[in-house]
């Protein structure tokens, strides 16, 4: 079973209705390589089909990350991407200055969510963090402009 056949199965096991639309929405993200914007689904989906508004990817995209299918992180500028749960755990490095964005080892993140657990009762659902900063390029090119 492909990867979109199991968001398909496990979407009609809650009842959702699949549309050949979220069909298509499903099938690029589950073959992605990794993140995409709903811009990216869309034009891909268009290559196939006219029939299609971002609305509908929006929509396809939402339902798939309240099913607990897919994760949403907001990485520069307002700018959401989407992967698939299988994608894992990942943490991104986000550079506010400059838009550049690093895949960081996410076991950095392990410490963390056991202190927020232990110390707050909280289980952090931390599949896809995106921390924002200043990059190294960004932080010399501010230290030649004050000196």
């Amino acid at each position: 079973m492909t990867h979109a056949e199991v968001f398909i199965q496990a979407l009609r096991l809650q009842g959702v209705r699949i549309t050949p639309q979220r069909e298509m929405i499903l099938d690029a993200l589950a073959h992605s390589s990794g993140h995409m914007t709903a811009e990216e689904i869309h034009n891909q989906v268009k290559e196939h089909t006219q029939v299609i508004n971002i609305a509908t990817v929006y929509r396809t995209l939402e339902l798939l990350v309240e099913a607990g299918l897919a994760n949403r992180a907001n990485l520069w500028d307002g700018k959401l991407i989407y992967a698939t749960c299988q994608h894992g755990p990942h943490l991104h490095l986000v550079c506010r200055t400059c838009g550049t964005t690093v895949d960081a080892d996410s076991s950095l993140l392990s410490s963390f969510v056991t202190q927020v657990k232990e110390q707050y009762q909280f289980l952090a659902d931390w599949q896809h963090i995106s921390l924002q900063g200043t990059c190294q390029d960004c932080q010399n090119k501010l230290t030649l402009q004050e000196a």
